[in-house]
């Protein structure tokens, strides 16, 4: 079950993950950017092609749909423990975006709750999740994201224009 949201972000009720994408549901998703502890590097890692929503795509968020009863913060700890095996950090929050797109031609709509990590400690994919990851700066990210090609989760993307800026 997913928690289901209204347009303008506040919880209505719970849906099956399936109906939620299949019909479009607005729901929410909440994420983490882990920065090294100085700052200068950010964690980029590829989604498993089996992801049921952006599968082999690139992220620089560990994150996941919120659960019913879930805060967006809940759900941001629990993502990146479960996804990169980080527990302990501080979260600062660092946007919410709404974002009303596709995904394989269906509708996707999702409001996304982002947050910011520092740490510096070691990495533990999930392998159901993530194929691979690694630290880049912030230069290098955003030489990768002005490629419209290179394949990147689409709500992040969007995220990331404003908060780079």
């Amino acid at each position: 079950m997913v928690a289901v949201y209204d347009a303008q972000g506040e919880p209505i009720g719970t849906a099956p993950r399936s109906r939620v994408y299949a019909e479009g549901l607005w729901h929410a998703s909440a994420g983490v950017l882990l920065r090294s502890l100085d700052g200068t590097r950010i964690y980029v890692h590829r989604r498993t092609p089996q992801k049921a929503v952006f599968g082999g795509m690139h992220d620089c968020l560990a994150g996941g749909v919120v659960d019913p009863g879930e805060t967006p913060e809940q759900t941001a700890r629990r993502e990146l423990a479960e996804e990169l095996g980080v527990t302990g950090v501080d979260l600062t929050p660092i946007s919410r975006i709404s974002w009303d797109g596709t995904w394989h031609g269906e509708p996707l709509r999702c409001h996304l709750y982002a947050f910011e990590a520092h740490y510096d400690g070691p990495i533990h994919h999930q392998p159901s999740e993530i194929t691979d990851g690694w630290w880049w700066t912030e230069d290098e990210l955003r030489t990768h994201l002005q490629d419209p090609g290179w394949p990147f989760v689409p709500d992040t993307r969007v995220l990331l224009a404003d908060y780079f800026d």
